[in-house]
């Protein structure tokens, strides 16, 4: 073997432990891609009868390595789930799961995400969680994808063409429909409302477009009404998952005047 061959084998040797370190150790696709670069240039500068054996031997790595590159690129699929064991949270907060699974029959896994996440983003923007879950449950019933006939999206039914630049740093406006982008914005709105509102129950007149209008069709004290009621579940207290039948009441239609139909809710045009 010539020095000229003995050469490339060990580079190519060299090459592709470098590239199995890379993989077994960062499993980062941008690695990978970097490498891929970096190899590449260094055969462009290398002797001509060296040149072809390297390119080759790039080729070779990139086509075996496909599928975990692909794989990485798009990541597992669980990765991209927003759920938890909800045994891994302390027991007031598994108890809030397990409530809110019920009465709004969301999966558990699911469910404790999102009661970490306001957990967290709570603390941090010091509003109760239990209020961010209650908005979440009035707003949208736990659903990440709703939309509100004003346009309202997601979890906590934020405005997206109001607030795109709350969404700018979770890639754009479809991060709407990310439970978590939309909690963190959500909480963000939310925050903002009561700070200029002065008041919790204000911020959530604010928060769902009210806030100029005398009414706000019964929107803070239905949030504020199940903000109650996970407070007594966080505290162990049993709380039933149905609320009571309200009273019925005989309804007399005109139809000059039929009821409106909908609610203001979702509206989120204030801020």
């Amino acid at each position: 073997m010539n020095p000229s061959q003995a050469l490339s084998q060990s580079l190519r040797v060299v090459a592709r432990d470098i590239a199995h370190g890379f993989m077994e150790i960062t499993h980062n696709s941008f690695a990978l891609v970097g490498l891929a670069v970096i190899f590449f240039a260094l055969t462009i500068g290398l002797q001509p009868n060296l040149r072809q054996a390297g390119e080759l031997q790039l080729m070779e790595w990139l086509q075996d390595n496909q599928e975990t590159f692909s794989s990485l690129v798009t990541g597992k699929a669980t990765d991209r789930v927003t759920a938890m064991s909800p045994k891994d949270l302390p027991k007031p907060q598994l108890a809030v799961t397990q409530w809110l699974s019920r009465k709004y029959n969301i999966a558990p896994e699911p469910m404790a995400a999102l009661v970490a996440e306001s957990f967290a983003a709570g603390t941090k923007a010091k509003i109760d969680p239990l209020l961010i879950l209650a908005v979440m449950a009035i707003e949208s019933g736990f659903n990440p994808i709703a939309q509100s006939p004003m346009g309202a999206q997601g979890l906590m039914q934020v405005m997206p063409q109001v607030h795109a630049d709350k969404y700018t740093r979770f890639g754009g406006r479809l991060a709407a429909f990310d439970a978590l982008a939309n909690v963190r914005v959500g909480v963000k709105v939310l925050q903002e409302c009561i700070a200029r509102a002065g008041s919790p129950e204000a911020g959530l007149r604010l928060y769902v477009g009210a806030g100029n209008l005398e009414d706000d069709g019964g929107y803070a004290g239905k949030v504020l009404t199940e903000q109650t009621r996970l407070q007594a579940v966080f505290s162990g207290h049993p709380v039933p998952t149905a609320a009571p039948a309200p009273e019925a009441k005989p309804v007399v239609l005109h139809r000059e005047n039929p009821p409106a139909l909908g609610t203001i809710s979702g509206a989120h045009q204030d801020i």
